[in-house]
């Protein structure tokens, strides 16, 4: 966990520091399908991928939610991720560079977790800005107490 920003004191509208991880290219995409377990080829083969009517191969979804999670760790020990979804909204081509951010939408004191914070997920790609993924994440907040 980072001690640079502190979720302890968070309002509703704080922004997060940004995760901007490696640039997303064919080997992490081949790494990622091995680790996770997909080997569809419109992730890892161009034919595919173009035969499918992509121009690419194109990242997995999944790769994008995993760093949404990392980019949550960053800031909350992984037990206080509370829950995270999203919906995948464009495509991710490789290479890519993106953006993961999140927005704090409310802070809740009181419910069955403590205090927690819901947050408002993306991931975009950095040179063009096209938002790839839309999330929330709620997650509880340094020094609530856990159930």
């Amino acid at each position: 966990m980072s001690t640079e920003f502190s979720l302890a004191a968070v309002e509703p509208g704080a922004q997060l520091p940004d995760l901007l991880p490696e640039q997303i290219d064919r080997a992490t995409l081949a790494a990622f399908a091995e680790a996770y377990g997909d080997p569809n080829p419109i992730h890892l083969d161009p034919s595919a991928a173009r035969a499918a009517g992509l121009d690419d191969v194109i990242a997995h979804g999944m790769l994008s939610m995993a760093l949404l999670g990392r980019l949550l760790v960053e800031w909350v020990p992984v037990q206080d991720v509370l829950s995270l979804r999203a919906s995948f909204v464009a495509v991710t081509t490789v290479p890519a560079r993106l953006r993961c951010t999140a927005r704090v939408k409310a802070v809740e004191d009181g419910g069955p977790h403590g205090r927690t914070a819901r947050l408002a997920l993306a991931v975009r790609l950095v040179e063009q800005g096209t938002l790839t993924v839309r999330g929330e994440a709620l997650v509880r907040l340094p020094g609530a107490s856990r159930p």
